[in-house]
């Protein structure tokens, strides 16, 4: 007989202890550690009026130790999330349903896949799921959303009975290279000549500026927030993260940041900001006070993996959408996102549209595989 496993719903990360929280992850994700889901609440990114409630859901073990966790949260609108289901909503308000709230199982504002079900025991899955499919019943969400899983978690939300959908990224992989030159020694002629000199004409004039830990002081936050803004600004309508975050991501987890400044004249102009993982370096945020041409390819894609080389990890996650990354050396790669519906009219609509939205990805991604620009075996 399966033993009754109660289901918490708990009004913040930040409420549990990190060691108990980070004790259910491997520690190779930065983005699910008590650290980061910690910080954007108390900087107020996430809850107040910012249309993030935090809902985690929690599993207690024998003691009380925190034994499973899903990072949750009632969502009032769909931005943030890079899984597009504007779509959905629309479709489900003409008919008269309606759609927000819902629920979203993700990090906030964060494209980059990882594991969305916290638990020692992947048996614990299972319940989290059915609690979050009650917890919309009980407050009248429309559906919930576990986006960017992990691929091996993939299969405890089909088991579930939730709804499969892939996508495209573009990610760099590390193939043993000892230094850029040996990247660049993989692809065609035309391509490695069009990098070397993307790269000569961004850097030109120009200082390049690498900052990780204690070496990222408050007003390296004050410049970057100042691009950071205007990014915002023009993508999103304002931005997402407040000044404090920044602030509060680098006093709790500067080890895990690597900040890439450009300056000229001795001031900061451009940055670029990444997160450091356990096999991966994540590139997050980045903007520019004034146009010079390929900065944005150098800070982003170029200096990410000169530092991906450099720590020895296996690949960088450029954030999500972008063709352009194909021509830097950064190949299609399938995400993950798992949905339940709680009307089972709209379910099988939705249903029937993943099914014919996956065919077209995959057309896609072999379409986008044959067009990288390594050289041809």
């Amino acid at each position: 007989m399966t033993q009754h496993v109660e289901v918490r719903l708990a009004s913040s990360v930040g409420s549990q202890s990190a060691a108990a929280w980070d004790a259910l992850t491997d520690g190779g994700n930065p983005f699910v550690s008590h650290a980061f889901l910690s910080a954007l609440e108390d900087s107020g990114s996430v809850g107040g009026h910012s249309g993030w409630q935090p809902a985690p859901l929690l599993i207690d073990g024998p003691g009380g130790q925190l034994a499973a966790a899903l990072p949750a949260y009632i969502k009032a609108h769909s931005q943030g999330e890079y899984v597009f289901d504007h779509s959905w909503a629309d479709a489900w308000h003409r008919a008269g349903g309606r759609y927000y709230p819902k629920l979203q199982i993700a990090v906030p504002f964060t494209p980059a896949t990882g594991p969305r079900i916290l638990a020692r025991d992947p048996a614990l899955a299972r319940p989290l799921l059915r609690a979050a499919q009650q917890l919309c019943a009980a407050q009248g969400l429309s559906s919930a959303h576990a986006t960017f899983i992990e691929p091996d978690q993939l299969p405890l939300f089909e088991a579930a009975g939730w709804l499969i959908r892939s996508d495209i990224q573009f990610h760099w992989q590390n193939q043993g290279y000892a230094c850029f030159d040996d990247f660049l020694a993989a692809l065609s002629s035309a391509k490695r000549k069009n990098l070397r000199k993307e790269r000569a004409a961004a850097q030109d004039g120009i200082e390049i500026r690498t900052l990780t830990g204690a070496d990222i002081r408050a007003e390296h936050w004050d410049a970057f927030w100042h691009f950071y803004q205007d990014t915002g600004a023009r993508k999103w309508g304002q931005p997402y993260l407040t000044r404090e975050a920044f602030t509060l991501l680098g006093e709790r987890m500067a080890e895990r940041i690597l900040l890439v400044l450009a300056y000229s004249d001795g001031t900061p102009f451009a940055g670029a900001l990444n997160f450091i993982g356990g096999d991966a370096l994540y590139g997050r945020y980045w903007g520019a006070l004034a146009d010079k041409p390929f900065l944005h390819f150098e800070l982003c894609y170029y200096q990410a993996i000169d530092a991906a080389i450099a720590m020895g990890l296996k690949r960088v996650e450029a954030g999500a959408q972008g063709g352009h990354k194909l021509a830097r050396g950064y190949a299609p790669v399938q995400t993950w996102s798992a949905h339940y519906i709680v009307h089972e009219g709209f379910r099988q609509a939705i249903a029937d549209f993943l099914t014919r939205e996956r065919a077209g990805i995959a057309q896609d991604q072999l379409y986008l595989g044959q067009r990288t620009p390594f050289r041809k075996v």
